[in-house]
Protein backbone atom coordinates (compact mmCIF):
# COMPACT_ATOMS: atom_id res chain seq x y z
CA UNK A 1 0.00 0.00 0.00
CA UNK A 2 1.26 3.39 -1.28
CA UNK A 3 0.36 6.80 0.73
CA UNK A 4 0.39 10.07 -1.29
CA UNK A 5 0.52 13.53 0.85
CA UNK A 6 1.05 16.73 -0.55
CA UNK A 7 3.87 19.27 0.19
CA UNK A 8 5.47 22.00 -1.66
CA UNK A 9 8.97 24.11 -1.75
CA UNK A 10 10.41 27.08 -2.94
CA UNK A 11 13.12 27.59 -5.82
CA UNK A 12 14.29 30.92 -6.10
CA UNK A 13 10.87 32.61 -5.10
CA UNK A 14 9.25 30.01 -6.94
CA UNK A 15 7.05 27.73 -5.46
CA UNK A 16 6.04 23.97 -6.44
CA UNK A 17 4.15 21.14 -5.07
CA UNK A 18 5.74 18.14 -4.08
CA UNK A 19 3.89 14.51 -3.98
CA UNK A 20 5.65 12.38 -0.72
CA UNK A 21 5.33 9.23 -1.14
CA UNK A 22 5.35 6.46 1.54
CA UNK A 23 5.24 2.74 0.79
CA UNK A 24 5.20 -0.48 3.82
CA UNK A 25 6.43 -3.86 2.45
CA UNK A 26 8.21 -6.96 3.75
CA UNK A 27 12.02 -6.96 3.57
CA UNK A 28 15.02 -5.84 5.54
CA UNK A 29 13.88 -3.24 7.96
CA UNK A 30 14.76 0.02 6.85
CA UNK A 31 13.32 3.50 6.54
CA UNK A 32 15.10 4.72 2.82
CA UNK A 33 14.38 8.26 1.31
CA UNK A 34 14.77 8.84 -2.34
CA UNK A 35 13.64 11.85 -4.75
CA UNK A 36 16.97 14.33 -5.41
CA UNK A 37 17.69 15.21 -1.56
CA UNK A 38 19.52 17.96 0.27
CA UNK A 39 21.26 17.17 2.61
CA UNK A 40 18.86 18.52 5.51
CA UNK A 41 16.25 16.89 3.78
CA UNK A 42 17.66 13.48 4.14
CA UNK A 43 18.18 14.05 7.70
CA UNK A 44 14.84 14.13 8.04
CA UNK A 45 15.04 10.38 8.62
CA UNK A 46 16.09 10.71 12.14
CA UNK A 47 13.86 13.49 12.93
CA UNK A 48 10.90 11.79 11.59
CA UNK A 49 11.49 8.05 13.10
CA UNK A 50 12.92 10.21 16.67
CA UNK A 51 9.63 11.90 16.71
CA UNK A 52 7.37 9.25 15.86
CA UNK A 53 8.44 7.65 18.56
CA UNK A 54 8.56 10.56 21.28
CA UNK A 55 4.48 11.16 20.29
CA UNK A 56 3.76 7.26 20.59
CA UNK A 57 4.52 5.94 17.55
CA UNK A 58 7.03 2.94 16.71
CA UNK A 59 7.45 1.94 13.02
CA UNK A 60 7.48 -1.86 12.52
CA UNK A 61 10.35 -3.60 11.30
CA UNK A 62 9.37 -3.74 7.79
CA UNK A 63 11.01 -1.81 4.54
CA UNK A 64 9.74 1.70 4.22
CA UNK A 65 10.86 3.84 1.86
CA UNK A 66 9.62 7.67 1.55
CA UNK A 67 9.85 9.32 -2.15
CA UNK A 68 9.52 12.61 -2.85
CA UNK A 69 8.11 13.70 -6.51
CA UNK A 70 9.10 14.60 -9.20
CA UNK A 71 12.16 13.32 -8.80
CA UNK A 72 13.83 15.67 -10.97
CA UNK A 73 13.61 18.79 -8.90
CA UNK A 74 16.16 18.79 -6.22
CA UNK A 75 14.47 19.54 -2.89
CA UNK A 76 15.86 21.49 0.31
CA UNK A 77 14.77 22.66 3.81
CA UNK A 78 13.62 21.41 6.46
CA UNK A 79 9.17 21.88 5.31
CA UNK A 80 9.05 18.11 4.15
CA UNK A 81 9.46 16.60 8.03
CA UNK A 82 5.35 17.07 8.29
CA UNK A 83 4.28 15.63 5.28
CA UNK A 84 6.58 12.70 5.71
CA UNK A 85 4.89 11.75 8.95
CA UNK A 86 2.24 12.40 7.64
CA UNK A 87 2.80 9.85 5.05
CA UNK A 88 3.75 7.72 7.21
CA UNK A 89 1.19 7.38 9.90
CA UNK A 90 -1.33 6.82 6.80
CA UNK A 91 0.47 4.13 5.55
CA UNK A 92 0.61 2.49 9.07
CA UNK A 93 -2.83 3.09 9.44
CA UNK A 94 -3.10 5.79 12.01
CA UNK A 95 -5.17 8.42 10.00
CA UNK A 96 -8.15 7.75 7.41
CA UNK A 97 -7.16 8.58 4.19
CA UNK A 98 -9.88 10.85 3.73
CA UNK A 99 -8.26 13.13 6.04
CA UNK A 100 -5.58 13.84 3.98
CA UNK A 101 -7.43 14.30 0.61
CA UNK A 102 -6.85 17.97 -1.11
CA UNK A 103 -4.96 19.16 2.20
CA UNK A 104 -0.87 20.49 1.89
CA UNK A 105 1.14 19.82 4.92
CA UNK A 106 4.63 21.94 5.44
CA UNK A 107 6.40 21.99 8.48
CA UNK A 108 9.70 20.77 10.50
CA UNK A 109 9.70 18.64 12.79
CA UNK A 110 11.85 18.44 16.66
CA UNK A 111 12.24 15.21 17.95
CA UNK A 112 10.27 16.16 20.60
CA UNK A 113 7.12 15.65 17.89
CA UNK A 114 6.50 19.48 18.10
CA UNK A 115 6.61 21.82 14.48
CA UNK A 116 8.85 24.78 14.44
CA UNK A 117 8.03 27.16 11.61
CA UNK A 118 9.86 27.11 8.49
CA UNK A 119 10.91 30.09 5.86
CA UNK A 120 9.03 30.65 2.76
CA UNK A 121 5.55 29.19 3.56
CA UNK A 122 3.49 32.15 2.36
CA UNK A 123 4.53 31.61 -1.30
CA UNK A 124 3.97 27.77 -0.85
CA UNK A 125 0.86 28.47 0.11
CA UNK A 126 -0.32 30.95 -2.63
CA UNK A 127 0.56 28.07 -4.66
CA UNK A 128 -1.18 25.56 -2.83
CA UNK A 129 -4.02 28.22 -3.76
CA UNK A 130 -3.38 28.09 -7.45
CA UNK A 131 -3.42 24.75 -7.71
CA UNK A 132 -7.06 23.98 -6.28
CA UNK A 133 -5.72 22.83 -2.91
CA UNK A 134 -8.33 23.75 -0.25
CA UNK A 135 -6.52 23.14 2.75
CA UNK A 136 -2.98 23.59 4.12
CA UNK A 137 -1.73 22.53 7.88
CA UNK A 138 1.29 24.45 9.08
CA UNK A 139 3.40 24.70 12.15
CA UNK A 140 1.28 26.83 14.50
CA UNK A 141 4.62 29.40 14.07
CA UNK A 142 3.47 29.99 11.00
CA UNK A 143 0.05 29.72 10.91
CA UNK A 144 -0.55 34.14 10.37
CA UNK A 145 1.92 34.16 7.58
CA UNK A 146 0.09 31.50 5.76
CA UNK A 147 -3.90 32.64 6.55
CA UNK A 148 -2.23 35.66 4.36
CA UNK A 149 -3.45 33.46 1.10
CA UNK A 150 -7.61 34.35 0.39
CA UNK A 151 -9.42 31.54 -0.76
CA UNK A 152 -7.04 28.34 1.63
CA UNK A 153 -8.07 27.56 4.91
CA UNK A 154 -4.65 27.16 7.00
CA UNK A 155 -4.99 25.12 10.45
CA UNK A 156 -2.08 25.70 12.71
CA UNK A 157 -0.94 22.69 14.83
CA UNK A 158 1.61 22.17 17.50
CA UNK A 159 2.73 18.91 17.49
CA UNK A 160 2.41 15.70 16.14
CA UNK A 161 0.29 14.36 18.39
CA UNK A 162 -2.34 17.06 18.18
CA UNK A 163 -1.94 16.82 14.21
CA UNK A 164 -3.04 13.26 14.29
CA UNK A 165 -5.79 13.63 16.68
CA UNK A 166 -7.29 16.86 13.92
CA UNK A 167 -6.65 14.40 11.28
CA UNK A 168 -8.75 11.23 13.31
CA UNK A 169 -11.52 13.92 14.05
CA UNK A 170 -10.68 13.87 17.80
CA UNK A 171 -9.77 17.39 18.18
CA UNK A 172 -11.61 20.25 16.24
CA UNK A 173 -9.79 23.27 15.10
CA UNK A 174 -10.68 26.45 13.79
CA UNK A 175 -9.52 27.91 10.49
CA UNK A 176 -6.97 30.63 11.03
CA UNK A 177 -8.11 33.93 10.80
CA UNK A 178 -6.26 36.65 7.92
CA UNK A 179 -3.23 38.41 10.36
CA UNK A 180 -3.30 42.27 10.87
CA UNK A 181 -0.91 44.28 8.32
CA UNK A 182 1.65 45.31 9.05
CA UNK A 183 2.14 48.20 11.30
CA UNK A 184 1.76 51.71 9.75
CA UNK A 185 1.75 54.06 12.41
CA UNK A 186 5.55 54.41 13.03
CA UNK A 187 7.38 58.05 12.54
CA UNK A 188 8.48 57.78 9.44
CA UNK A 189 10.65 60.45 7.29
CA UNK A 190 8.43 63.44 6.10
CA UNK A 191 9.36 66.20 3.73
CA UNK A 192 8.13 68.68 5.50
CA UNK A 193 11.27 68.52 7.85
CA UNK A 194 13.86 68.94 4.63
CA UNK A 195 14.29 72.77 4.52
CA UNK A 196 15.65 74.70 1.22
CA UNK A 197 17.32 72.20 -1.40
CA UNK A 198 13.92 73.42 -3.94
CA UNK A 199 15.60 71.67 -6.87
CA UNK A 200 16.41 68.50 -4.74
CA UNK A 201 12.90 67.80 -3.77
CA UNK A 202 11.53 68.45 -7.25
CA UNK A 203 13.88 65.82 -8.46
CA UNK A 204 13.01 63.23 -5.97
CA UNK A 205 9.33 64.21 -6.86
CA UNK A 206 9.68 63.97 -10.54
CA UNK A 207 11.84 60.45 -9.42
CA UNK A 208 9.14 59.46 -7.35
CA UNK A 209 6.76 59.86 -10.74
CA UNK A 210 8.28 57.67 -12.88
CA UNK A 211 10.39 55.13 -10.85
CA UNK A 212 13.41 56.81 -12.12
CA UNK A 213 16.87 56.03 -10.56
CA UNK A 214 18.45 58.56 -8.85
CA UNK A 215 21.94 59.80 -7.53
CA UNK A 216 22.56 62.38 -5.79
CA UNK A 217 25.98 64.17 -5.04
CA UNK A 218 26.55 66.63 -2.67
CA UNK A 219 29.03 67.54 0.67
CA UNK A 220 28.98 65.58 3.84
CA UNK A 221 26.01 66.71 6.65
CA UNK A 222 24.22 68.49 3.29
CA UNK A 223 21.05 65.86 3.98
CA UNK A 224 21.30 63.35 1.01
CA UNK A 225 20.60 60.32 3.26
CA UNK A 226 17.54 62.36 5.01
CA UNK A 227 15.90 62.89 1.05
CA UNK A 228 16.41 59.59 0.16
CA UNK A 229 14.34 58.32 3.50
CA UNK A 230 11.59 60.21 2.58
CA UNK A 231 11.07 59.25 -0.57
CA UNK A 232 9.26 55.74 0.45
CA UNK A 233 7.11 58.65 2.00
CA UNK A 234 5.63 59.87 -1.23
CA UNK A 235 5.53 56.87 -3.29
CA UNK A 236 1.74 55.01 -3.50
CA UNK A 237 1.14 52.24 -1.19
CA UNK A 238 1.15 48.46 -2.35
CA UNK A 239 -1.17 47.32 -4.07
CA UNK A 240 -2.74 43.91 -2.51
CA UNK A 241 -1.19 42.13 -5.12
CA UNK A 242 2.52 43.70 -4.94
CA UNK A 243 2.39 43.40 -1.32
CA UNK A 244 1.80 39.32 -1.29
CA UNK A 245 4.59 39.66 -3.69
CA UNK A 246 7.01 41.61 -1.67
CA UNK A 247 5.90 39.87 1.43
CA UNK A 248 6.63 36.39 -0.35
CA UNK A 249 10.43 37.32 -0.97
CA UNK A 250 10.68 38.53 2.61
CA UNK A 251 9.16 34.62 3.88
CA UNK A 252 11.80 33.23 1.67
CA UNK A 253 14.64 35.33 2.88
CA UNK A 254 13.50 34.23 6.76
CA UNK A 255 13.26 38.14 7.58
CA UNK A 256 9.44 38.39 7.96
CA UNK A 257 8.65 40.44 11.00
CA UNK A 258 6.66 38.66 13.52
CA UNK A 259 5.71 36.18 11.06
CA UNK A 260 2.22 37.45 10.57
CA UNK A 261 1.31 40.96 8.75
CA UNK A 262 1.32 41.87 5.07
CA UNK A 263 3.75 44.04 4.22
CA UNK A 264 2.03 47.14 2.73
CA UNK A 265 4.67 50.34 3.32
CA UNK A 266 7.66 50.36 0.22
CA UNK A 267 10.45 48.38 1.14
CA UNK A 268 13.78 50.19 2.11
CA UNK A 269 16.48 48.40 1.77
CA UNK A 270 19.88 50.06 2.75
CA UNK A 271 22.98 48.12 2.56
CA UNK A 272 26.66 48.93 4.38
CA UNK A 273 28.83 49.64 1.81
CA UNK A 274 31.23 46.36 2.33
CA UNK A 275 28.38 43.92 1.13
CA UNK A 276 29.26 41.72 -1.46
CA UNK A 277 28.30 40.69 -4.70
CA UNK A 278 26.40 37.53 -3.31
CA UNK A 279 25.07 39.93 -0.71
CA UNK A 280 23.79 41.98 -3.28
CA UNK A 281 22.26 39.35 -6.10
CA UNK A 282 21.30 36.54 -3.49
CA UNK A 283 22.62 32.95 -3.62
CA UNK A 284 24.87 31.40 -1.28
CA UNK A 285 24.45 27.87 0.46
CA UNK A 286 20.69 28.82 1.00
CA UNK A 287 20.09 30.22 -2.33
CA UNK A 288 18.33 33.45 -0.76
CA UNK A 289 16.95 36.60 -2.18
CA UNK A 290 19.52 39.64 -1.56
CA UNK A 291 19.22 43.15 -1.22
CA UNK A 292 18.42 43.92 -5.33
CA UNK A 293 15.42 41.58 -4.78
CA UNK A 294 14.73 42.47 -1.15
CA UNK A 295 14.18 46.16 -2.44
CA UNK A 296 11.39 45.01 -5.30
CA UNK A 297 8.69 47.28 -5.77
CA UNK A 298 10.45 49.89 -3.28
CA UNK A 299 13.82 51.73 -3.03
CA UNK A 300 17.19 50.35 -3.04
CA UNK A 301 19.56 53.31 -1.29
CA UNK A 302 23.40 52.83 -1.76
CA UNK A 303 24.37 55.32 0.24
CA UNK A 304 28.23 56.54 0.03
CA UNK A 305 28.02 54.85 -3.54
CA UNK A 306 31.76 54.87 -4.41
CA UNK A 307 32.91 53.02 -1.41
CA UNK A 308 31.54 49.97 -2.50
CA UNK A 309 33.16 47.00 -4.58
CA UNK A 310 33.13 47.02 -8.09
CA UNK A 311 31.72 43.97 -8.18
CA UNK A 312 28.97 44.52 -6.47
CA UNK A 313 27.47 47.89 -7.89
CA UNK A 314 28.02 45.95 -11.69
CA UNK A 315 25.52 43.34 -10.32
CA UNK A 316 23.31 46.28 -10.56
CA UNK A 317 23.44 46.60 -14.19
CA UNK A 318 21.08 43.58 -15.21
CA UNK A 319 18.51 44.00 -12.95
CA UNK A 320 18.06 47.93 -13.51
CA UNK A 321 17.17 46.96 -17.02
CA UNK A 322 15.65 43.79 -16.56
CA UNK A 323 13.63 44.26 -13.13
CA UNK A 324 15.08 40.73 -12.57
CA UNK A 325 18.22 38.61 -11.21
CA UNK A 326 19.10 35.71 -12.66
CA UNK A 327 21.83 33.22 -10.86
CA UNK A 328 22.78 30.31 -12.65
CA UNK A 329 24.49 27.56 -10.00
CA UNK A 330 25.80 23.98 -11.38
CA UNK A 331 22.49 23.31 -10.05
CA UNK A 332 19.76 25.29 -12.32
CA UNK A 333 19.35 28.89 -12.80
CA UNK A 334 17.33 30.63 -10.55
CA UNK A 335 15.69 34.05 -10.95
CA UNK A 336 14.46 36.77 -8.44
CA UNK A 337 12.22 39.56 -9.03
CA UNK A 338 14.12 43.14 -8.91
CA UNK A 339 11.62 45.58 -10.13
CA UNK A 340 13.19 48.49 -7.82
CA UNK A 341 14.07 52.71 -7.43
CA UNK A 342 17.76 52.70 -6.91
CA UNK A 343 18.80 56.15 -5.37
CA UNK A 344 22.39 56.69 -4.71
CA UNK A 345 24.57 59.29 -2.79
CA UNK A 346 28.00 60.23 -3.13
CA UNK A 347 30.59 62.77 -1.96
CA UNK A 348 32.00 65.01 -4.73
CA UNK A 349 35.55 64.32 -3.79
CA UNK A 350 36.80 61.96 -1.62
CA UNK A 351 37.11 64.77 0.79
CA UNK A 352 33.87 66.11 0.35
CA UNK A 353 34.57 69.33 0.00
CA UNK A 354 34.62 70.14 -3.85
CA UNK A 355 34.07 72.48 -5.46
CA UNK A 356 34.41 74.72 -2.79
CA UNK A 357 38.64 74.73 -3.78
CA UNK A 358 38.87 77.01 -0.47
CA UNK A 359 38.85 73.88 1.36
CA UNK A 360 39.08 70.68 -1.05
CA UNK A 361 42.64 69.27 -1.26
CA UNK A 362 42.02 66.83 -3.98
CA UNK A 363 44.00 66.93 -6.61
CA UNK A 364 41.91 66.47 -10.78
CA UNK A 365 43.40 63.32 -11.23
CA UNK A 366 41.99 62.35 -7.25
CA UNK A 367 38.58 63.23 -7.84
CA UNK A 368 38.44 61.70 -11.28
CA UNK A 369 40.07 58.64 -9.31
CA UNK A 370 37.04 58.21 -7.04
CA UNK A 371 34.17 59.81 -9.55
CA UNK A 372 35.46 56.80 -12.32
CA UNK A 373 34.66 53.86 -9.16
CA UNK A 374 30.92 54.28 -10.69
CA UNK A 375 31.29 52.86 -14.23
CA UNK A 376 30.11 54.62 -17.49
CA UNK A 377 26.98 51.78 -18.40
CA UNK A 378 26.18 51.76 -14.53
CA UNK A 379 25.56 55.76 -14.59
CA UNK A 380 23.84 55.72 -17.82
CA UNK A 381 20.94 53.60 -15.95
CA UNK A 382 20.79 56.51 -13.23
CA UNK A 383 17.72 58.67 -14.99
CA UNK A 384 18.35 61.41 -12.74
CA UNK A 385 21.72 62.83 -11.23
CA UNK A 386 21.20 66.19 -8.74
CA UNK A 387 23.64 68.14 -7.02
CA UNK A 388 22.83 68.75 -2.98
CA UNK A 389 24.28 71.60 -2.16
CA UNK A 390 25.49 72.73 1.94
CA UNK A 391 22.74 74.70 3.47
CA UNK A 392 23.83 77.37 6.10
CA UNK A 393 22.85 77.26 9.34
CA UNK A 394 19.64 79.99 8.55
CA UNK A 395 18.39 77.98 6.07
CA UNK A 396 18.44 74.43 7.39
CA UNK A 397 17.61 75.22 11.30
CA UNK A 398 15.20 78.21 10.01
CA UNK A 399 11.30 77.50 11.05
CA UNK A 400 9.47 77.06 7.39
CA UNK A 401 6.22 76.01 6.18
CA UNK A 402 7.53 73.16 3.49
CA UNK A 403 5.24 70.64 1.48
CA UNK A 404 4.34 67.42 3.30
CA UNK A 405 4.99 64.18 2.16
CA UNK A 406 1.36 64.02 1.59
CA UNK A 407 1.24 66.92 -0.18
CA UNK A 408 3.88 65.71 -3.02
CA UNK A 409 2.34 61.68 -2.44
CA UNK A 410 -0.86 63.02 -3.79
CA UNK A 411 0.51 64.64 -7.35
CA UNK A 412 3.13 61.62 -7.65
CA UNK A 413 -0.02 59.16 -7.21
CA UNK A 414 -2.04 61.36 -10.00
CA UNK A 415 1.03 61.02 -12.26
CA UNK A 416 1.38 57.03 -11.96
CA UNK A 417 -2.09 57.05 -12.46
CA UNK A 418 -2.58 58.58 -15.48
CA UNK A 419 1.19 55.94 -16.89
CA UNK A 420 -1.08 53.40 -15.81
CA UNK A 421 -3.94 54.70 -18.48
CA UNK A 422 -1.23 55.11 -20.83
CA UNK A 423 0.31 51.55 -20.65
CA UNK A 424 -2.67 49.84 -20.08
CA UNK A 425 -2.41 47.86 -23.38
CA UNK A 426 1.21 47.12 -22.54
CA UNK A 427 1.56 43.93 -20.64
CA UNK A 428 4.21 44.67 -17.51
CA UNK A 429 4.52 48.06 -18.22
CA UNK A 430 3.95 50.74 -15.52
CA UNK A 431 6.13 53.51 -15.11
CA UNK A 432 7.75 55.76 -17.93
CA UNK A 433 11.36 54.95 -16.56
CA UNK A 434 10.57 50.84 -17.68
CA UNK A 435 9.80 52.35 -21.50
CA UNK A 436 11.61 50.62 -24.21
CA UNK A 437 12.77 52.39 -27.71
CA UNK A 438 9.24 51.32 -29.23
CA UNK A 439 7.27 52.46 -26.42
CA UNK A 440 9.55 56.15 -26.58
CA UNK A 441 8.86 56.25 -29.79
CA UNK A 442 5.08 56.04 -29.19
CA UNK A 443 4.43 58.02 -26.47
CA UNK A 444 7.30 60.64 -26.12
CA UNK A 445 6.71 62.43 -29.54
CA UNK A 446 7.68 65.81 -29.59
CA UNK A 447 6.88 69.17 -31.93
CA UNK A 448 9.21 69.11 -34.79
CA UNK A 449 10.67 72.59 -33.39
CA UNK A 450 11.27 70.99 -30.45
CA UNK A 451 12.48 68.09 -31.78
CA UNK A 452 15.07 69.86 -33.58
CA UNK A 453 16.17 71.81 -30.70
CA UNK A 454 16.64 68.56 -28.33
CA UNK A 455 18.46 66.98 -31.28
CA UNK A 456 20.70 70.34 -31.33
CA UNK A 457 21.65 70.16 -27.23
CA UNK A 458 22.55 66.23 -27.52
CA UNK A 459 25.37 67.09 -29.59
CA UNK A 460 26.57 70.31 -28.56
CA UNK A 461 26.66 68.23 -25.02
CA UNK A 462 27.82 65.02 -26.65
CA UNK A 463 25.11 63.49 -25.09
CA UNK A 464 24.69 59.29 -26.09
CA UNK A 465 21.64 57.37 -27.25
CA UNK A 466 20.77 56.31 -24.21
CA UNK A 467 20.91 59.47 -22.27
CA UNK A 468 19.03 61.25 -25.23
CA UNK A 469 16.10 58.67 -24.31
CA UNK A 470 16.34 59.09 -20.33
CA UNK A 471 15.68 62.58 -21.16
CA UNK A 472 12.51 61.73 -22.94
CA UNK A 473 11.59 59.53 -20.46
CA UNK A 474 11.92 62.10 -17.40
CA UNK A 475 10.80 64.87 -19.52
CA UNK A 476 7.49 62.52 -20.00
CA UNK A 477 7.63 62.26 -16.48
CA UNK A 478 7.19 65.80 -15.94
CA UNK A 479 4.26 66.18 -18.10
CA UNK A 480 2.36 63.91 -16.39
CA UNK A 481 2.93 65.82 -13.02
CA UNK A 482 1.49 68.81 -14.57
CA UNK A 483 -1.13 66.87 -16.58
CA UNK A 484 -0.01 67.59 -19.85
CA UNK A 485 -0.64 65.00 -22.91
CA UNK A 486 2.30 66.89 -24.81
CA UNK A 487 5.75 67.34 -23.66
CA UNK A 488 6.82 70.82 -23.91
CA UNK A 489 10.08 72.60 -24.55
CA UNK A 490 10.25 73.78 -20.28
CA UNK A 491 9.89 70.00 -19.46
CA UNK A 492 12.80 68.84 -21.93
CA UNK A 493 14.79 71.74 -20.87
CA UNK A 494 14.24 70.06 -16.60
CA UNK A 495 14.94 67.05 -18.27
CA UNK A 496 18.70 67.78 -19.68
CA UNK A 497 19.32 69.53 -16.39
CA UNK A 498 18.47 66.68 -14.41
CA UNK A 499 20.22 64.39 -16.72
CA UNK A 500 24.10 66.20 -15.93
CA UNK A 501 26.14 65.39 -13.42
CA UNK A 502 29.15 67.86 -12.10
CA UNK A 503 32.44 67.64 -13.85
CA UNK A 504 36.02 68.19 -12.74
Amino acid sequence: MVSCVLSGGVRGIESFIIQVEADLSEGMPMFELVGYLGSEVKEARERVRTALKNSGKHLPPKHLTVNLAPADIRKSGTGYDMPMAVAILEVLGEVPVESIENTLFAGELMLSGEFAAIEGILPIVLKAKSEGITRCIVPEGNREEAALADGVKVFGVRDLKMLTAFLNGELCLEPVLQGEDEDENEEEADLKYVNGQRLVRRGIEIAAAGMHNVLMVGPPGSGKSMIAKCIPTILPPLSREESLEVTSIYSVAGTLNGGGGLIKKRPFVSPHHTVTEIGMTGGGISMRPGCISLAHRGILFLDEMPEFSRSALETLRQPLEDGKVTITRYRGSYTYPAEMMLVGAMNPCPCGAYPDLTKCSCSKSAIRRYTDRLSKPLIDRIDICMTVEKLDYKEMFGVKENESSAVVKARVVRAQQIQRERFEKRPGLFYNSRMTAKDIQAFCTLKKEDERWLVTMAEGLNISARSYHKILKVARTIADLLGEADISRECLVEAIHYNRMYEV
